[in-house]
């Protein structure tokens, strides 16, 4: 805010000479202080108007404001702050030491293994010392499609919400996120291509401790929930998984690779490389078909697929990788979208309950600022459970075999079903960030209309 100095009047010497002696009148005296004073109050006005900028709203003695058209709180900020982002690292340093972009060796693709990658990363941190806090935690969320139209024609709109969901959760949480919609791998196609894009993710982001792969047709239906990465702390690949499906049943839905999250180190770029060695890109892939299915029952179609691939590996070589992965299934990681679509009502409802009996939960609030009352809501939360059954927010909710895109949905259950569960969860997911703009969708399966939320709602 602009405003004047304050000035103190002192008596000049002028004014000395002009005092009387006892003679002089009470009238004489008044007009000379006067104007002692109306000259003193000219001078300290024309300095200060020379002093203030050109800009800056004449004064006003009654009280001083700052004029809202003037002023703004971009203006006090130091423009060569602009480098240094919101989470504290300045995206303009990168010093001329040499790191491992600049061997022409490094490679970006599965078939070409990097050695000595924790190295390379700690080197690259140490150059570029802002990105170090908060190392240990910092995610790179991974998603994307089909780099051609859907078929289905309201498959690109819900592709489209579906990002939108992601960059939702993203932005309340400070991570960020890639949307991939090109082949890096031509010869790496569906279900695969996600490996040559998590693998790129590695070493374009070096500051990233997690990669967070999220299928397209995944959503956040948890805005709140963050993932327990201490409990991961000694892992490097969590899946949605049940120990007693992959090692006792040997079945190929023992776990779902459609939402994963792997540590940015060297065991990962080496387990990919085992892993994708049964993708169509390599000579064996017909090999690995064949092998897959005769080994899992349970699987019902001929291709390898990621799925069975990385089930494999943890039934046929268990003590190579398994120490290190790690089987989430205290909550739903990803959860199959059937279980769950049918409980959000009653789960708004019981969310709904909590916030009456507490008016600091209902208190309105910046986004910026939406943790600190997911932790405060936390307490409440202790008896609904987690995972199946639970009145708990579902994390994130799976429409596996939808296929949104193409139409093609799996023949158990009729496309409107999928259409419209797809529609429910994303609005359930949309009220809980529409709420902090002040809005809220009153039917979950109207997505295009609103309604402005009361003062104090839901009191």
């Amino acid at each position: 805010m602009v405003s004047p100095e304050h000035s103190q009047f002192h008596t000049s010497p002028m004014a000395k000479s002009l005092v009387r002696g006892k003679a002089a009148s009470i009238f004489s005296e008044g007009v000379l202080f006067v104007g002692g004073a109306l000259v003193a109050f000219l001078l300290v006005w024309g300095i200060w108007s020379m002093a203030s900028p050109a800009s800056t709203p004449s004064p006003n003695f009654e009280r001083v404001v700052s004029d809202p058209l003037s002023t703004s709180v971009s203006d006090e900020i130091d423009s060569s702050d602009c480098a240094v982002d919101g989470q504290g690292v300045n995206l303009r340093h990168d010093p001329p030491e040499p790191t491992f972009y600049d061997n022409p060796k490094t490679s970006y693709k599965i078939g070409t293994p990097v050695k000595n990658w924790d190295e390379k990363r700690r080197e690259w941190l140490k150059l570029h010392p802002s990105f170090a806090a908060g190392a240990g935690e910092r995610i790179l969320m991974l998603t994307g499609s089909q780099p051609t139209p859907c078929k289905n024609p309201i498959g690109d709109h819900f592709l489209l919400r579906f990002f939108k969901n992601k960059v939702d959760y993203c932005r309340i949480h400070g991570y960020d996120i890639f949307y991939n919609n090109v082949l890096l791998q031509p010869k790496m196609f569906t279900f695969w291509a996600k490996l040559p894009v998590v693998r790129a993710a590695m070493m374009a982001h070096p500051e990233a401790e997690w990669i967070w792969w999220v299928d397209s047709d995944a959503a956040f239906t948890d805005m709140d929930f963050k993932l327990p990465l201490e409990r991961y702390r000694n892992h490097n690949l969590i899946v949605h998984g049940w120990p007693n499906l992959i090692y006792d049943k040997k079945s190929w839905t023992g776990l779902n690779a459609g939402v994963f999250l792997i540590r940015n180190c060297q065991w990962s770029l080496d387990f990919m490389e085992v892993w994708a060695s049964m993708g169509p890109q390599a000579p064996d892939y017909d090999k690995w078909g064949k092998t897959l299915t005769s080994t899992f029952k349970d699987k019902m179609f001929p291709e390898s697929d990621d799925q069975s691939g990385l089930v494999y590996l943890l039934v046929k070589e268990k003590d190579k990788w398994a120490e290190k992965i790690y089987l989430e299934s205290q909550y739903y990681f990803e959860g199959y979208w059937e279980e769950i679509v049918g409980t959000l009502d009653n789960i708004t409802s019981k969310y709904l309950e909590i916030e009456k009996g507490d008016n600091t939960l209902r208190r309105r609030h910046a986004e910026k600022v939406s943790e600190s009352y997911a932790e405060q809501r936390e307490p409440y939360l202790k008896k609904a459970g987690s995972g199946r059954y639970s009145w708990r927010r579902p994390f994130i909710t799976h429409f596996t075999g939808c296929q949104p895109c193409s139409g093609k949905h799996n023949q158990m259950y009729a496309g409107e079903s999928c259409w419209n569960s797809m529609q429910k969860a994303l609005n359930f997911a949309d009220n809980q960030v529409l709420r902090n703009f002040g809005f809220v969708h009153p039917d979950l399966l109207d997505s295009s209309t609103v309604t402005p939320l009361p003062f104090d709602y839901p009191a």
